[in-house]
């Protein structure tokens, strides 16, 4: 088994707030992640895969066409947009970076081909706080 991962960047604009709770609460809660005028990471996405090489090539997937599907269900649909407003995929649901992660699995497992597998959705929202997530 080998397992290939492939890096890419976004930035995003959220906000941290549950319309169920008070602004104390959701301000106790989530400090200046509830801040209501949004807030924004540079964040770092690490999508890893995993299969057998293939005995004519070697490559376990073409890196530049994993580049592609990242890029058109991912990249194109997070960068620079609002995660609460802009996004489908995130229409409804708490926009942490863990949600965020199991949400950019979602939107990759479909168009991944049979002879690989998604391992890992690694998210970094800052350079010291990320998420791993593996299905």
């Amino acid at each position: 088994m080998v397992y290939l991962t492939r890096q890419e960047h976004f930035n995003a604009a959220h906000k941290l707030f549950n319309p169920k709770w008070s602004r104390e609460q959701n301000e106790a809660v989530f400090g200046v992640c509830a801040n209501e005028n949004w807030h924004g990471h540079n964040y770092d996405l690490f999508v890893t895969i995993k299969g057998d090489p293939d005995t004519d090539t070697g490559f376990l997937y073409d890196v530049k066409k994993l580049s592609v599907l990242i890029r058109k269900h991912v990249i194109d649909k997070l960068d620079h947009k609002n995660l609460n407003m802009d996004v489908d995929f995130m229409k409804d649901k708490m926009c942490s970076t863990e949600n965020l992660a199991i949400a950019i699995w979602e939107q990759l497992t479909p168009h991944l081909p049979a002879e690989v597998k998604l391992h890992c959705i690694k998210l970094y929202e800052t350079p010291r706080i990320y998420v791993e997530y593996f299905g």
